[in-house]
């Protein structure tokens, strides 16, 4: 925020404190209707009547590396390209979670999908061009993903963007993959992601 970047807290009607905890951190603090696609668009929105050129979409359980705005700008700038996102690495003592990690980025780095954990960011100008987030219940990221491709390939920013690992901890880590990739597998099949998000809402 020193250097001129906005936070904006998106809350989608929870019912705790979250609004009145975010408040003393953020520039602005918005409530909006429960689902991630429309807690970013809502964000996204205020961003750009504020003047914001880059937007980047960050998950309340993870946190940015130093300076990630300052990277941000280089790679954009030197790869001539108009999205992408950081590496992951899941905060959590267990080893497998390192290897889940790698196999996260690896994946992102060959297919141009890249998921929300890893901190998604745009320049204005393109997000405008896609109109934003489909407003869908679930797979909003990889729903983006592939219609940002068709702009450029996403850059990817090695210095890591670190999560919460206590999702994986709580169900299982081999559960939470199988889970994961059993959703992906069926929504590039045509399953409707609001059936997988209320699947998903039961698996949980």
């Amino acid at each position: 925020r020193k250097r001129g970047t906005q936070v904006i807290v998106v809350d989608g009607g929870s019912d705790d404190a979250t609004a009145a905890l975010a408040k003393p951190h953020a520039d602005q603090v918005l409530q909006s209707s429960r689902g991630r696609a429309q807690q970013m668009n809502a964000g996204a929105k205020a961003a750009i009547e504020s003047g914001g050129e880059v937007l980047l979409f960050l998950h309340a359980d993870s946190a940015l590396p130093d300076s990630a705005d300052r990277l941000i700008e280089t790679a954009l700038r030197t790869s001539g390209r108009v999205w992408g996102r950081f590496d992951v690495r899941i905060d959590a003592e267990v080893p497998m979670l390192k290897i889940v990690s790698a196999m996260m980025n690896g994946r992102s780095r060959l297919t141009g999908i890249c998921t929300g954990d890893q901190a998604i960011f745009v320049t204005r100008r393109a997000f405008e061009q896609l109109a934003g987030f489909a407003p869908i219940a679930l797979m909003e990221d990889i729903e983006f993903s592939k219609r940002a491709r068709s702009l450029s390939w996403p850059v990817a920013i090695s210095t890591r963007v670190v999560t919460s690992g206590r999702r994986w901890q709580r169900h299982g880590v081999l559960r939470t993959i199988m889970l994961m990739w059993i959703f992906r597998f069926a929504y590039f099949l045509g399953a409707s992601p609001r059936q997988l998000a209320q699947r998903y809402r039961d698996a949980r």
